[in-house]
């Protein structure tokens, strides 16, 4: 690749100039989302019972001064309208970029749903049933997973040190694992302040460099798009988080993940660049399993970044160490699809 031609130049410069736009332009529907949010009282509802009916009193003693403050939900809306907006007027491309924009928006509108209900809510339930929003999610993956194997194309896999595989229909199950797995573990990550932005940011930024040198340009300056709106988001949700970005972005973006890494052929290292999403999610179900089979917690509290936070390091040490996590094997995951790819 010649960096220096006119062609890679201009999509270059595409590419960092729909990330700044998407930063201003969040940053300047910021005080319209505040605006109604602290009006209509937006408040994230403080858990009360964990994922097995159990109280959560760990969890609950070190973050009730947090849930004291009245913090505002639903601030996803940001980052997803203003990729909306931007990827509408200068991105749109059928193969390239409608497909993650629609994941992004469709699921982004789900969360929605699920925010709203916690908002309202006053006995401490998260939001929708687990089993209606795994419905709507498993419905929204499948009408990607045809999308991607019957218009277009898509049945094969790039193994790492290996080569590429054409694993057929089989792919359709692959994608509705890939997309559920991702939006559920960056749900899951997204529980202290700065915490999933500011991985998410990095994990996009990788799969906006895999993108850009495989040709994908449509592709690398919708990731850039999301860049630039989660960092605006991270900027007003770096500790002492002014509000939370709720289902409606945690969910969305996750799975917007899973299909970038399905458009680039790069699923089997979406795990390595999204490593502290896999580490925060095998967390909890190895706490679930050994609760279940030994009535005992392997950890303080889960996710593990409320049991570093149990063991009393601060919530910024954790969220800046797990951010220099992601940013290690962000850098690991590019090269291993690119070297050995």
């Amino acid at each position: 690749m010649n960096i220096t031609s006119p062609e890679i130049v201009s999509q270059i410069l595409k590419v960092g100039l729909l990330s700044a736009g998407s930063f201003l332009l969040t940053m300047i529907l910021t005080p319209v989302y505040t605006y109604f949010a602290y009006r209509y009282k937006w408040w994230k509802k403080m858990k009360t019972e964990a994922v097995d009916g159990k109280s959560t009193t760990v969890f609950n003693k070190l973050h009730k001064e947090k849930h004291k403050r009245n913090i505002p939900t639903m601030a996803g809306i940001l980052i997803w309208g203003a990729v909306l907006i931007m990827t509408l007027f200068f991105n749109l491309n059928r193969s390239q970029t409608w497909l993650p924009l629609f994941t992004l928006v469709s699921i982004g509108i789900l969360g929605i749903v699920d925010d709203i209900v916690n908002v309202k809510s006053s006995n401490g339930h998260a939001g929708l049933k687990a089993k209606i929003k795994m419905i709507w999610l498993i419905l929204i993956a499948l009408s990607g997973a045809l999308w991607f194997y019957f218009k277009l194309d898509y049945n094969m896999i790039s193994v790492p040190f290996i080569g590429n595989f054409n694993i057929g229909w089989l792919y359709i199950l692959l994608f509705i694992l890939v997309i559920i797995s991702s939006a559920n573990a960056v749900n899951i990550t997204d529980g202290l302040d700065g915490l999933s932005g500011g991985l998410l940011a990095t994990s996009f930024f990788a799969f906006l460099i895999i993108a850009f040198f495989q040709g994908n340009y449509g592709i690398a300056a919708f990731c850039g798009t999301l860049v630039g709106a989660i960092l605006a988001y991270t900027w007003f949700n770096i500790f002492p988080a002014r509000f939370f970005m709720g289902d409606t972005g945690a969910v969305s973006l996750g799975a917007t993940l899973g299909v970038v890494a399905m458009l680039t052929n790069s699923v089997l290292v979406l795990p390595i660049i999204g490593l502290v999403f896999v580490m925060e999610t095998l967390s909890v179900i190895l706490q679930l399993s050994s609760k279940k089979i030994r009535g005992k917690k392997i950890f303080l509290s889960a996710p593990i970044h409320h049991h570093f936070e149990a063991i009393g390091w601060p919530e910024t040490k954790v969220t800046m160490r797990f951010w220099v996590i992601g940013a290690m094997v962000a850098v690991i995951g590019v090269i291993l699809r690119f070297v050995y790819g």
